[in-house]
């Protein structure tokens, strides 16, 4: 079974999918502890907190609540949004086996996984891993090497300088290989901007900025 935050159609507005219509569907439980996150009701698991399957589909705020489904019932909710772009996000979804539902999903359509890179990776084949590595968070879990080479993409958050080394330090230990690194300006900063933009002339990345924000959607 899973707990699942939320489910809502939306464009995505990060990294290779920028601008695809997509279901997404938002898992509850993450250990990671990002100090910037910006789904901070989605960390804990808490049984007062569980709703309705109805309740959870109809909900359009940052709440901590949540449903428990089945693989099945989670693919018959998604099928209803509109979509066939399928994100299982977070959270932190890889701490669930996503095999069943990936494979359920992919009957409709295809299918994103964005992950922190902190657990193993369970899809079925020709699910797309987004690995957004979260290296020294509070939670303390380290970045899996075999997540850094299952993922099709690499998305990283910045903020300092810091963060850039720090990535360049992962990468030399688990080199992209061909695979499109993207840099993600923190909550869009100036400065984090500039170091972005400047680290991407640099290494040949790609700048990520959050379009979906821009365009007033979830």
């Amino acid at each position: 079974m899973l707990r699942v935050n939320e489910m809502f159609p939306t464009i995505q507005g990060e990294a290779n999918w920028t601008g695809t219509p997509s279901t997404f569907i938002r898992l509850q439980g993450c250990p990671v502890g990002c100090s910037w996150c910006d789904t901070k009701h989605t960390w804990t698991v808490s049984p007062r907190k569980q709703v309705s399957i109805e309740e959870m589909l109809a909900k359009v705020d940052s709440a901590p609540t949540w449903a428990e489904m089945s693989e099945t019932e989670v693919m018959t909710a998604a099928s209803t949004m509109g979509p066939r772009h399928f994100v299982i996000t977070g959270g932190e979804p890889c701490s669930y086996d996503l095999f069943l539902l990936t494979a359920n999903l992919k009957t409709l359509g295809s299918v994103q996984v964005e992950t922190s890179g902190t657990h193993e990776v369970k899809v079925v084949p020709g699910t797309w891993v987004t690995v957004s590595p979260k290296i020294g968070m509070a939670g303390g879990l380290e970045v899996r090497g075999d997540a850094m080479q299952r993922a099709d993409e690499i998305k990283f958050p910045v903020e300092t300088a810091e963060d850039i080394e720090r990535l360049e330090e992962l990468l030399s230990q688990h080199p992209a290989n061909g695979r499109l690194v993207w840099l993600q300006p923190v909550s869009q900063g100036a400065e984090a901007t500039e170091l972005c933009l400047e680290a991407c002339r640099r290494n040949r990345w790609r700048l990520s900025l959050q379009t979906h924000k821009y365009a007033g959607l979830r």
